[in-house]
């Protein structure tokens, strides 16, 4: 088996095999094959799509490319959430120790920024000392002794999948649905959770443009995931503007702090709401959705949830001077307001273009290895339907240079 003839297969619209797929994963994984053929495999995919069943064995042999988590031994029902990446998607940061605040272990991985959106691992590198890189048996222990962990890519869970996540930022394959699907369902099956949340993401700012992309792309991963025994249900949520105000890594982990405080912003709090309370009612732990929500609003209100996020945080070597003071997240230099030019009402915000600015500032990648400037950033100040009189503020810019800060202007 050639890893050239598979790649060709893919390309003339023929259907790969399951042995065909481990042989392509398993090569890439241990360096066989290099990331110029791992590259026009993606294409491949990207241009010619994948049935379900070549889906669903790619995301097998992921999960299967290193260890797989059996967390039964220490938690019975493990509850894990995943966002197919927005502009301003910090929720997992509200919605992980609002759920495990409750007494339901979560347990997840996360990915950095992939092309205009952030990851929830770069969010949470702006705070001090906070380690993201843990082993299986650090994973295990902090949701064993915490009832949350949060973990990046490590190297023992799906291997392959890290690689194939960021060779796909740098060659123009994000957008692939098999891929994304794949990606996203590895890494759950892999992480070894019980029940699982898919925030499916759709609109100018997501991955998925159109409602029917966004479902299909859901019903995929809905499919991978039963197929393998899991609880799974999706969410599909609109990215035509960015959720809540903030982009931009410790903006955004300033705006989930206020969250947490009972504050923030209306549509983020609903959101986490949602996805938080999809958790629990998934898990059998409130009759209905309604009724879920309702029990982590007291819990945003009476500090249950801020107080688990102090014990995640904490427990992972996050500076907590930093979390409950959190002017001391790293900041930009250079901050200006942009002023509404005159009266009227916000018609629309170009989610994709907010994120692309925001990886012009700094604060994303334009290619695998860079580095990330965690300060730098947008706050919008106004929502799509607000009406703002003239010199009414619109939004700030946090920029480390003058030449950012004027092209990000621009």
């Amino acid at each position: 088996m050639r890893a050239v003839d598979i790649i060709a297969k893919k390309r003339d619209q023929e259907e790969l095999t399951s042995d065909e797929l481990e042989f392509f994963v398993s090569g890439y994984t241990n360096g066989d094959i290099p990331d110029y053929q791992a590259s026009a495999f993606c294409m491949a995919v990207l241009l010619q799509g994948m049935t379900n069943a070549e889906a669903t064995a790619l995301t097998l042999h992921m999960a299967r490319s290193g260890d797989t988590l059996d967390l039964h031994p220490i938690a019975p029902f493990v509850v894990d959430k995943h966002s197919t990446g927005g502009v301003g998607d910090k929720t997992s940061l509200v919605v992980a120790p609002l759920v495990a605040s409750q007494g339901l272990p979560v347990g997840k991985m996360s990915g950095r920024g992939l092309g205009f959106s952030g990851g929830t691992v770069d969010k949470l590198e702006s705070i001090k000392d906070f380690k993201v890189s843990l082993s299986t048996d650090e994973f295990m222990a902090m949701l064993k002794q915490h009832g949350i962990v949060l973990s990046g890519q490590s190297a023992d869970l799906a291997p392959a999948d890290g690689k194939f996540y960021a060779l796909r930022d740098v060659t123009a394959t994000v957008e692939s649905l098999p891929l994304i699907a794949a990606s996203i369902m590895s890494k759950k099956i892999a992480a070894g959770a019980d029940a699982i949340v898919l925030d499916v993401k759709v609109g100018q700012g997501a991955f998925m443009k159109t409602e029917a992309e966004a479902e299909a792309l859901a019903e995929l991963m809905v499919e991978i995931g039963r197929g393998v025994g899991r609880k799974v249900a999706a969410i599909i949520a609109d990215m035509d503007q960015p959720l809540g105000n903030a982009v931009g890594n410790a903006l955004e982990v300033k705006e989930a702090i206020e969250t947490l405080h009972g504050g923030g912003p209306a549509d983020f709090r609903e959101h986490c709401l949602t996805v938080a309370g999809k958790m629990i009612e998934l898990a059998g732990k409130a009759p209905d959705l309604e009724a879920a929500k309702a029990t982590l609003a007291r819990a945003l209100e009476d500090g249950t949830a801020w107080t688990k996020f102090v014990e995640w945080i904490t427990a992972q070597g996050g500076d907590q001077a930093v979390i409950d003071n959190p002017d001391r997240l790293p900041q930009a230099p250079l901050i200006e307001t942009i002023a509404a030019p005159r009266g009227g009402f916000i018609t629309a915000i170009d989610a994709a273009e907010v994120g692309k600015t925001g990886v012009m500032l700094g604060g994303g990648r334009t290619k695998k290895g860079d580095p990330i400037d965690y300060g730098v950033g947008i706050v919008h100040h106004a929502k799509v339907g607000d009406e703002l009189a003239e010199g009414d503020p619109l939004l700030t810019i946090h920029a480390n240079h003058e030449e950012s800060l004027t092209a990000a202007r621009e």
